[in-house]
């Protein structure tokens, strides 16, 4: 007598790959890249992306917008140093008369 044959074995199929939104990705590169203004926008659009259709970013789009904010800030401290600046420049009294 032969012994019976067991069944066949069929792997279970191989999971989909997870689809990554690309706009978390952008947010994330240009906040780092000091383009912090298109960081926060792309970064509050993929957020919105990723609530409706599911895909994988949400992380680096919270990073993206949290580094494109404190760009923003940095840019804003700046411009109102060099304001100061420069008005304490003009009104410093100097006059070349």
């Amino acid at each position: 007598m032969s012994e019976p044959t067991p069944p066949a074995y069929t792997p279970a199929p191989a999971a989909p790959a997870a689809k990554w939104n690309v706009l978390s990705i952008v947010s994330l590169v240009t906040s780092v890249l000091w383009i912090s203004i298109v960081g926060v926008i792309t970064g509050h659009i993929a957020l919105n992306q990723i609530k409706k259709t599911g895909e994988q970013g949400r992380v680096l789009a919270i990073i993206g917008l949290v580094v494109g904010y404190l760009g923003v800030l940095g840019w804003i401290i700046a411009w109102i140093f060099w304001g100061i600046l420069i008005f304490a420049a003009a009104n410093s009294g100097y006059s070349s008369y």
